[in-house]
């Protein structure tokens, strides 16, 4: 089932929807829904307050080879350049501390060209020397941008390393940071861990990757930062109000990253997950609660949660109301072919964490040396990714991998000499996903015998049914073969 909510009086260019299959049996005691978030024709009266703080690891490693800190210092300037008139800026070089290296001070300036020219000089002096304490970067860059709360706060991060292991101070940060700003990570070189830049991305409301060619990260910080200055709402949340007979058991990002979302208790009911800033864009959620059918009505929509929308506009620190509300109902029934159906968009999801956790296993694997565990990994990655037509991922998978036959089946054999950097970029790639498919028309109580229905597969575990593009059961995660 799938419904929108939309109003003419909300803030103009958001629409929020939901899709769910509404049928449990008295058995069931979760009901999984998939919100999708649309942002369009977006505009305000004025550029929204953006501020922007650059972070560069200018560790020792960095110097080795120079070409690292050189491809820094390029793409720095580069994303200097991006900046448009008025925006706010700083540059931190990063170590076993943080230090502004412009401006003087620890502030943010407009960009205009005597400050572009000035920063751009500034980062001309960057050198490679010191340790990792991501902790200690981006708390400089919360102090930064904590005087700026109106504003589209974002900080990109680069690195070649991996945090000092004594480093506490990044636990401490990320849920401080993850309310003032949003960051995009990358990795640049083959010696830095894959699992701390997607933490901190995902924490960060921001996207993680690597760097495969030094060349790549200028128009990689361009692209970053242009997107930074479309933003146009500085924040959205997802606000899940649940009646008695139901609880919040989590909400995450589904599309275009996976990444969990993390709550804030309005009331006893009442939970906000914040979602960054926004610019023309959409993005889908996966919403779980457990819910109780103790004596529920049978045969009958019952109300189980309520969803809203809500915005902060440029300038403003007040949330209001964005479209209108999606309910999430549950409908309990002794009618087993309805309450097995799997809705299509959840179906996907499913499959999508599944494609990550086979990404992740085969690089675990071959990082173990263990290449027949890797080769079975990856295969299963590469018809998922077929099936759900991610071709991010799929694209990186073929960087080291060969299929044998037809990709849907998931044979395939290992490359030769396979690049570190190869590596990393394939685990980044395990939280990027493909859009879900629409869902289909809701059909009314009494369907046409007519109409076609799509191809459904039957899980010979536990019998829950899905869609015949779906991989693996939602309930159980048996393989699925039609």
């Amino acid at each position: 089932m799938s419904h929108r909510g939309e109003n003419m009086d909300d803030v103009p260019g958001f629409s929020l929807a939901i899709s769910q299959n509404r049928y449990l049996s008295t058995e069931d005691d979760e009901m999984h829904a998939v919100l999708t978030v649309t942002a369009e024709g977006l505009t305000a009266a004025a550029a929204p307050e953006v501020a922007e703080v650059i972070a560069i690891d200018c560790s020792g490693s960095m110097a080795y080879p120079p070409t690292k800190i050189a491809a820094a210092q390029r793409a720095t300037k580069a994303a200097i350049d991006a900046l448009r008139d008025g925006a706010l800026f700083a540059v931190i070089e990063g170590t076993h501390t943080a230090r502004v290296v412009y401006p003087t001070g620890p502030r943010l300036v407009a960009a205009t060209p005597q400050t572009r020219r000035a920063a751009k000089k500034a980062v001309g002096r960057l050198q490679a020397s010191g340790g990792t304490n991501m902790g200690e970067w981006l708390g400089l860059a919360r102090g930064l941008l904590a005087d700026h709360p109106t504003a589209v706060r974002h900080v990109i991060m680069l690195t070649d390393g991996q945090n000092n292991p004594d480093d506490r101070k990044l636990d401490t940060e990320l849920p401080l940071c993850s309310r003032v700003f949003t960051c995009d990570a990358r990795g640049i070189g083959a010696d830095w861990e894959k699992r701390e830049l997607l933490r901190i991305a995902a924490a960060l409301h921001g996207t993680a990757d690597a760097v495969r060619q030094p060349a790549d990260l200028v128009a990689d910080f361009e692209a970053m930062t242009k997107a930074v200055m479309d933003k146009v709402v500085p924040e959205a949340r997802i606000v899940v109000k649940t009646t008695a007979r139901a609880e919040v058991d989590f909400l995450r990002q589904t599309f275009p990253t996976d990444a969990a979302l993390v709550g804030d208790r309005i009331d006893a009911r009442t939970t906000a997950f914040t979602t960054g800033s926004w610019g023309a864009e959409s993005r889908e959620f996966h919403l779980r609660l457990t819910v109780d059918s103790s004596d529920a009505e049978l045969d009958s929509d019952i109300r189980v949660g309520r969803v809203d929308l809500e915005v902060r506009r440029p300038g403003s620190m007040e949330f209001e109301s964005a479209c209108p509300p999606v309910l999430v109902l549950a409908h309990w029934t002794d009618d087993l072919k309805q309450s097995s159906k799997m809705d299509p968009k959840v179906a996907h999801y499913t499959d999508q964490a599944e494609l990550g956790r086979a990404v992740l296993r085969g690089c675990d694997a071959h990082d173990a040396n263990d290449l027949v565990t890797a080769a079975v990994e990856w295969g299963r990655a590469v018809a998922l990714a077929t099936a759900l037509g991610n071709e991010k991922v799929l694209g990186r998978l073929l960087r080291l991998v060969e299929v044998v036959g037809d990709p849907s089946e998931g044979v395939v054999r290992l490359k030769d000499d396979l690049a570190a950097v190869d590596l990393l970029s394939v685990g980044m790639s395990s939280v990027m996903s493909s859009m879900s498919p629409d869902a289909p028309p809701v059909h009314p109580r009494s369907p046409d015998p007519k109409a076609t229905t799509a191809p459904e597969i039957t899980c010979p575990n536990c019998a829950k049914t899905w869609p015949a593009t779906a991989r693996f059961c939602g309930a159980c995660r048996t393989p699925l073969t039609a």
